[in-house]
């Protein structure tokens, strides 16, 4: 089975300063956009994510805080990255609960407006766990034969996840090239705001994933408990979470 693009398809990697949505910052992405004929293209960015990168974390990606200090920021380059994939669906490598959150939070920091409402995104380590239940690594050997080198560089773990899903569609015939269905066989709950506290249930409602409130009706919860919504606005949840709660919440005043 071939991979079937409408439109094009970005296959992205970040490295962060940490695996906190909300805390920590992207030090690293690499963008592989693949048109619907066929063609790449490839940018990385190295940025200065305006805080300390952990030495236990820059043992891992080798990205250290020399490396960084000299780099534009993320805001400093948000445009670029936002106009190489504005027009494309996502794909990665946890990415739905990693890469696609942080980097809504470092968009909305920058004063970007960012909206999955309007893309499709397909998480390659999904369809791996239902299939084989492996790491990147192992995965890459066991798709395609070849060892990762130099794993956890954005750019070579970009190229392999790619690499993966494109041998993931040849293996399984079950699997269907079209990004709309990777999309929806790669995603294991139905979530509003992608860090995973906003749901929608089996008629496509909004309902909260945690706390007192777990099952509950966004719209119904904001009726009983008004200040709820206010005290989720100044806690520490995502700044896509929040723009995915205000939008509910504006949806019911104008619905009245």
């Amino acid at each position: 089975m071939k991979l079937q693009l409408k439109r094009p398809l970005c296959v992205f990697d970040i490295e962060s300063t940490g695996t906190n949505v909300v805390t920590d910052r992207i030090v690293s992405i690499s963008i592989l956009k693949v048109q619907p004929d066929g063609s790449k293209e490839q940018r990385t960015w190295i940025v200065n994510p305006t805080i300390q990168i952990p030495e236990e974390v820059v043992l891992i990606h080798g990205i250290s805080n020399e490396m960084v200090a000299n780099q534009p920021t993320f805001k400093e380059v948000a445009h670029q990255i936002i106009s190489l994939i504005k027009d494309a669906d996502l794909a990665g490598y946890n990415s739905n609960k990693f890469d696609i959150p942080i980097l809504a939070e470092e968009l909305l920091r920058a004063e970007i407006d960012f909206d999955m409402k309007k893309r499709m995104a397909i998480d390659v380590q999904n369809i791996f766990h239902r299939m084989e239940q492996r790491t990147l690594s192992a995965a890459y050997k066991f798709y395609c034969q070849k060892e990762l080198v130099d794993a956890h560089t954005a750019d070579a773990d970009t190229l392999a996840t790619y690499e993966i899903l494109l041998a993931q569609l040849e293996r399984y015939p079950e699997l269907q090239g079209d990004v709309a269905f990777l999309s929806d066989f790669s995603n294991r709950q139905k979530v509003a705001d992608y860090a995973g506290f906003i749901a929608f249930d089996e008629k496509g409602e909004e309902i909260f994933t945690f706390g007192k409130y777990k099952g509950k009706h966004v719209l119904q919860v904001f009726k009983e408990d008004p200040g709820y919504y206010s005290w989720m606005q100044k806690a520490d949840f995502p700044l896509y979470t929040k723009k995915i709660l205000t939008s509910i919440k504006l949806r019911d005043v104008f619905n009245k």
